[in-house]
């Protein structure tokens, strides 16, 4: 069985939101259950979009939908902790990225999960695949190492 990695730092990001956990992301083993992680990357990285003017979720033309998610988890994150998402762009395509986040509990350096995701860029109406536009592909490509 191959070596499992270790967890990213800090470091390895190039965006970062902060994010509270809620009473009910706790699952009945105490810790945040493993949905949670995935809403959290998706929170992470469409509040960075919105924020960096890149995504208007009610009038905008072109929509990311995602076609692949995963996850590592290495340590538990449960409420009240804080959790900061960071954020980098590892592949950037016509259509189509893939982001990575590092999730990281209040103040720790090392990720307690870390995950990826891949959005394919649409049109609203169509659902057809469609270029990323010059102010997203801008904003994606300020977050590629």
């Amino acid at each position: 069985m191959p070596e499992r990695p270790a967890p990213s730092s800090r470091g390895d990001y190039r965006a970062f939101r902060t994010i509270t956990t809620r009473w009910m992301d706790n699952d009945i083993y105490g810790h945040m259950n493993n949905v949670v992680h995935y809403s959290l990357f998706d929170t992470a990285v469409n509040g960075w979009l919105i924020e960096q003017g890149a995504l208007d979720i009610h009038r905008g033309g072109q929509v990311g939908l995602v076609v692949e998610t995963g996850c590592r988890y290495f340590a538990e994150i449960a409420f009240p902790d804080i959790v900061t998402a960071g954020l980098k762009v590892a592949r950037l395509g016509t259509s189509s990225v893939r982001y990575e986040v590092g999730l990281f509990r209040n103040d720790e350096s090392q990720a307690a999960a870390e995950g990826f995701f891949v959005h394919v860029y649409v049109d609203r109406e169509s659902r057809r695949p469609m270029p990323l536009n010059e102010r997203l592909r801008a904003a994606l490509e300020g977050i590629t190492p």
